[in-house]
């Protein structure tokens, strides 16, 4: 990683990879800021499982966690052929880039309407009165208010994973991909999923510590059955990855990956 050619397969695909990664965790983040009912979906009643304190548990999730089982799948490609340096400047360079984003969209939100939009779109589908200026504004200024849940829950959760999958690695060597892919998964997710949540909604917001444990809960057991139901798909790009560049190129760049030693 420390001599990048864009000449040869091996920083072509690192290219790729965190491209997609990057596009993902952006846009995650952007679409996050609404919540979702999956029993509506569904086209059930809410579950209302009894929980602790006399409160309930219904499938509850926001938008954005949708694509995170894409990010973190990702995540564990680059761990395993570009090793922890990898991860890491992809990590960082995500959270400056959401970073980046959410500035663009502060200063998007207080730049004056043009008046021949706001007419255009002054009702709604049903013709009822509407004010597009207001809907705007009020969308991407929530998702400003946890930019420093977001940004600090990702961050810890990519480290966390990193550091997991690296060390289930050294147990494992080039056998049970499937065992560091989703072992790190279910450790880090699980810290990414109340973290965001606390400091966005509860220190930084109005929810209450029940309901950060309840939708927090609701979204690690999505990414965790996510992350094992698309195992087969870590396995497939494995598959690709090995194809595309050789197995003893393949297998070359694994093993640099998980002996390399970096400086924090």
């Amino acid at each position: 990683m420390k001599n990048l050619n864009f000449n040869n397969k091996e920083t072509r695909l690192y290219l790729l990879l965190a491209a997609v990664f990057l596009t993902n965790a952006i846009v995650a983040e952007v679409i996050g800021v609404k919540m979702f009912s999956v029993e509506k979906i569904l086209g059930i009643e809410p579950l209302n499982l009894p929980f602790i304190f006399d409160s309930v548990i219904s499938m509850n999730m926001s938008v954005g966690i949708l694509i995170w089982p894409a990010v973190f799948i990702l995540s564990d490609i680059i761990n395993e052929y570009f090793g922890k340096s990898g991860v890491r400047r992809i990590s960082y360079m995500a959270a400056g880039l959401i970073a980046y984003a959410f500035v663009i969209i502060f200063a998007g939100t207080h730049l004056p309407a043009a008046d021949f939009w706001l007419e255009l779109n002054n009702t709604d589908a049903n013709g009822q009165p509407f004010n597009i200026e207001y809907a705007y504004d009020t969308i991407f200024r929530q998702g400003l208010g946890i930019i420093v849940g977001s940004i600090t829950a990702f961050l810890v959760g990519q480290l966390v994973d990193m550091h997991t999958f690296h060390f289930l690695r050294k147990l494992t060597n080039h056998k049970m991909l499937w065992l560091r892919a989703t072992g790190s998964t279910i450790v880090s997710q699980f810290i990414d999923s109340f973290l965001i949540l606390f400091i966005a909604f509860y220190w930084l917001g109005n929810w209450s510590f029940l309901q950060v444990v309840s939708v927090g809960l609701t979204q690690y057991i999505y990414k965790v059955t996510f992350a094992i139901v698309l195992t087969p798909v870590i396995y497939w790009i494995h598959y690709i990855i090995d194809r595309y560049l050789g197995k003893d190129a393949s297998l070359a760049l694994i093993d640099n990956a998980s002996g390399i030693r970096e400086s924090e």
